[in-house]
């Protein structure tokens, strides 16, 4: 239990990480560079969810094992949080239809997104990727 509370403790300090990664990029992509909001957010989210794979793979899940190597592991995190995304993405697009304003600021939905997504990303990292107690040899 004390792992628990740990890796999710650590798993939300790398999601605020990510958050200010993705709504950064996005915003500046938006509000300084004129991209489309749902562009932007592409390189937006690739960007974030490397940062987050380093952060979980360095700290959350530092005691845990992908029994991957790094590339195959980051290609592996992507593809899970790519499930994720989805919620993630739903909430997103769904922010600017119920409020149009927020086209003037992504970040905001770039927030709401991201809280949607963090449960089930938290999820799919432990069970799936990060399954396996590191073995001390």
């Amino acid at each position: 239990m004390i792992h628990l509370r740990r890796e999710v403790a650590l798993f939300a300090i790398g999601g605020v990480l990510g958050l200010c990664v993705d709504a950064g990029i996005a915003q500046a992509l938006v509000g300084l560079a004129g991209w489309n909001v749902y562009t932007a957010r592409v390189v937006s989210f690739l960007s974030a969810a490397t940062v987050t794979w380093w952060w979980n793979r360095t700290h959350t899940f530092a005691h845990r094992d992908s029994g991957r190597g790094r590339h195959a592991e980051w290609l592996h995190w992507m593809g899970l949080m790519a499930l994720g995304a989805v919620v993630n993405n739903g909430v997103y697009v769904l922010a600017f239809r119920a409020f149009p304003g927020l086209h003037a600021w992504p970040a905001v939905a770039v927030a709401a997104g991201s809280a949607a997504g963090s449960i089930a990303n938290f999820a799919l990292a432990r069970a799936v990727l990060f399954r396996a107690p590191k073995s001390s040899s």
